[in-house]
């Protein structure tokens, strides 16, 4: 699947939380918060078909949209990406960075430290 944009996400977003949406109602949704008109909005939702990121069902003569994609599908493909394009692919890279760019909350650490001891239980 190709990668979907920062503003194709705001659409699909919209699914994920909200179910299948009609064009007016992903308008509604997503339009006045980004700026957008209906014509921006119908736009972003034909790259998405031509994606596969969505389908489109006939309902009562009405076109709705499902999300083929999952949130968690893209959220790892997009975390995957990053870690890829700005760490060579490692994860150690990555937590370093935000450790000492980013004050981490004794909960975070906690958090990472029980993450590590799961994943040391596990492999």
């Amino acid at each position: 699947m190709s990668r979907i944009s920062a503003a194709e996400s705001q659409i699909m977003e919209a699914l994920w939380t909200k179910g299948p949406l009609t064009a007016e109602e992903i308008v509604n949704a997503v339009g006045p918060a980004q700026g957008w008109g209906e014509a921006t909005v119908k736009t972003l939702i034909n790259r998405l078909l031509k994606k596969k990121a969505m389908l489109s069902e006939r309902v009562g003569g009405r076109a709705r949209y499902l999300p083929i994609l999952t949130r968690e599908e893209y959220v790892t493909g997009e975390s995957q990406g990053l870690l890829d394009r700005l760490f060579g692919g490692e994860l150690a890279p990555l937590v370093a960075h935000y450790a000492r760019h980013r004050a981490l909350s004794p909960k975070e650490v906690t958090r990472l430290k029980k993450l590590i001891d799961e994943l040391d239980r596990d492999g």
